[in-house]
């Protein structure tokens, strides 16, 4: 199977049922893809399989009980159902999904998926007559009119003696079915650029100017990009980071390399699918000055110098000399500040001619640079009737998912506005 769940996070909740082994194959499928698998067992679970064998396959210590007092006191179960890009319950019992389609929080499997932001999946097992049976129906249909996937289930032989449809689907196909959530096609045809971490700005060859952006943001959207049926090129500054699969990575270091890169690359992606189906997404933490003189050689500290004076000129605004373009791509900026976020991001917004900007408070100790978390408001320019500016709210979250969450209102912009 293709390798498209690198570094997913999925939650797999196993439930009571003599399926309940096959989650041990289901794992190793999962980690064979790439991706990371916490596992939630309930009780009834446990009957049938031991959490020392899942906790064995997927490298994690297995979940069990809501109200565990070494998690709680960091309110476990909502950072894992924060963690998790995919919720999947596999097997899914009859009882299971009731509770579910119900909103029932009676253990940590139910309170997770209540709590859970990312995508959802069940995959059902069960006798064929409680598969048939309308409640089961009705529930399966509550949870599929909110958005959650239905895996299967397939027909044969149960372990009951019954032959007919409730058997868990095989490893190997939930697997691949897993890793088609995260292939939405929504920026299919779509040429986008990404600028992700810091620059550097040499004051000597041993010394430099730059800032603590880890280019994790940058990352996860080329990564959400790159679902979304895009080709993406990342142009990243220096950051030990993998580059997602299928993007296309290029390597810079100061500003001006940024730029140069940027302009370049953007001409490529017009080329191939013209101004209108071209995204320039600038993420990056660039410098805004650089030292008017690098050194030849290492800056030596005088015996009796106290202090140094450095002469910084201005670096090149790069989404605004992206966005000045006559032929303009769908250009989004980012606005990271310590106050005043929203009026700093939408003066930028319109000083910049900027389609979306997405703006944060890295002044906050939980979310912004060197986070695995972030929580964003983007705004974009709007009809008089709804003040000028429309917003959305992205609530704290994995960079991840956050990723995810931008790239459906870009997408939604570039097909409820035709650009020419």
């Amino acid at each position: 199977m293709p390798a498209r769940l690198t570094n997913k996070h999925i939650l797999l909740g196993v439930t009571g049922g003599i399926a309940a082994y096959k989650s041990a194959e289901l794992i190793r499928r999962l980690r064979d893809a790439g991706a990371e698998v916490q596992v939630i067992m309930t009780a009834a679970a446990q009957e049938f399989i031991t959490p020392l064998t899942l906790q064995a396959l997927s490298g994690n210590p297995v979940h069990t009980d809501l109200l565990d007092p070494a998690a709680e006191a960091a309110m476990g179960h909502i950072e894992l159902a924060r963690w998790a890009d995919l919720m999947l319950v596999a097997p899914a019992s009859a009882d299971a999904i009731a509770r579910l389609a119900q909103g029932i929080a009676n253990d940590l499997l139910t309170t997770c998926w209540l709590a859970a932001a990312g995508r959802k999946a069940v995959a059902p097992a069960m006798n064929q007559q409680m598969w048939a049976d309308p409640a089961t129906q009705a529930n399966l249909g509550l949870l599929r009119q909110r958005g959650v996937a239905v895996f299967g289930p397939g027909s044969g032989s149960q372990a009951c003696g019954d032959v007919g449809a409730g058997r868990l689907l095989e490893a190997v196909e939930l697997a691949g079915l897993c890793a088609g959530q995260f292939e939405t096609g929504r920026l299919a045809g779509i040429e986008v650029v990404i600028t992700a971490g810091p620059t550097r700005e040499a004051l000597d060859p041993v010394r430099y100017l730059s800032n603590h952006s880890s280019g994790k943001m940058g990352f996860a959207l080329a990564e959400a990009c790159v679902e979304a049926g895009a080709r993406v090129t990342l142009i990243a500054g220096p950051v030990h980071l993998p580059a997602p699969d299928r993007a296309h990575r290029v390597d810079v270091v100061s500003a001006l390399d940024m730029l140069a890169a940027s302009e370049q690359a953007v001409a490529a992606a017009k080329a191939a699918a013209g101004p209108a189906r071209t995204v320039f997404i600038a993420t990056a933490a660039v410098a805004d000055y650089r030292p008017a003189q690098v050194a030849e050689q290492k800056i030596k500290k005088g015996l009796k110098d106290d202090t140094l004076d450095l002469t910084l000129i201005k670096n090149p605004d790069i989404v605004a000399t992206i966005a000045g373009q006559a032929d303009k791509p769908f250009v989004v900026g980012f606005a990271a500040e310590t106050q005043d976020v929203e009026r700093y991001a939408c003066d930028k917004l319109a000083r910049k001619r900027l389609d979306l900007i997405a703006c944060n408070d890295v002044s906050r100790g939980d979310i912004g640079f060197q986070s695995d978390d972030n929580a964003m408001t983007v705004f974009w320019p709007a009809s008089a009737d709804a003040g000028g500016l429309g917003r959305a709210e992205l609530a704290k979250a994995a960079k991840t998912q956050i990723a995810r969450e931008l790239v459906q209102i870009i997408a939604n912009h570039l097909s409820a506005t035709p650009r020419t």
